[in-house]
């Protein structure tokens, strides 16, 4: 079944097409989120605030969903956004982190690459949250350019910019600490 149909079904309060859209978009909207967070409970508690607010959206008599990949996307992102006020409003630090030594890694080579792979993170943080939008969409989810625009309302070339602008200045900042992409 199309994503239209379930959707048209789901509006009826039919509880299966529900369940097949949850399951059939739960993944694609946790890998956007989690590209642009890096708290797996925050990922969850976002991508599940995402289909709760579908599902008030969708029991609205007068709503409409004209594209659902476009239209989850877009909420995640918005709560993505709003958490991230939240965080800067009331910093919170994780006295837990740490990251597992996996095959066999030197402890060396462990922080080399824990500090390589923070380094990204704040340059990624760094980007306007277009070019994050873009680069999520495009390299997490592995949309193509139409695909991108659709979902995002720009143009094709809007979106070609920003992902070359949001590469290069990710090329600078590694270059800055001597890494290359």
């Amino acid at each position: 079944m199309t994503l239209e149909h379930l959707l048209a079904r789901a509006k009826k309060r039919d509880m299966q097409s529900l369940a097949a859209l949850h399951d059939q978009l739960y993944p694609l909207v946790y890998r956007y989120v989690s590209y642009r967070l890096e708290d797996s409970q925050a990922c969850e508690d976002i991508t599940s605030e995402t289909f709760v607010r579908l599902l008030d959206r969708i029991h609205q008599r007068s709503s409409s969903i004209q594209n659902l990949r476009a239209w989850l996307i877009g909420t995640a992102s918005h709560l993505v956004s709003d958490h991230y006020r939240r965080q800067y409003q009331r910093p919170e630090t994780d006295l837990d982190h740490h990251e597992d030594l996996s095959g066999g890694e030197s402890p060396e080579q462990a922080a080399e690459q824990s500090q390589d792979h923070q380094a990204l993170r704040q340059a990624l943080w760094k980007l306007t949250e277009d070019q994050q939008n873009v680069l999520a969409l495009r390299f997490s989810q592995e949309l193509s350019l139409e695909e991108t625009a659709q979902i995002l309302g720009k143009s094709v070339n809007a979106v070609k910019v920003l992902q070359f602008r949001a590469l290069a200045s990710l090329r600078r900042a590694m270059d800055e600490r001597g890494k290359w992409l």
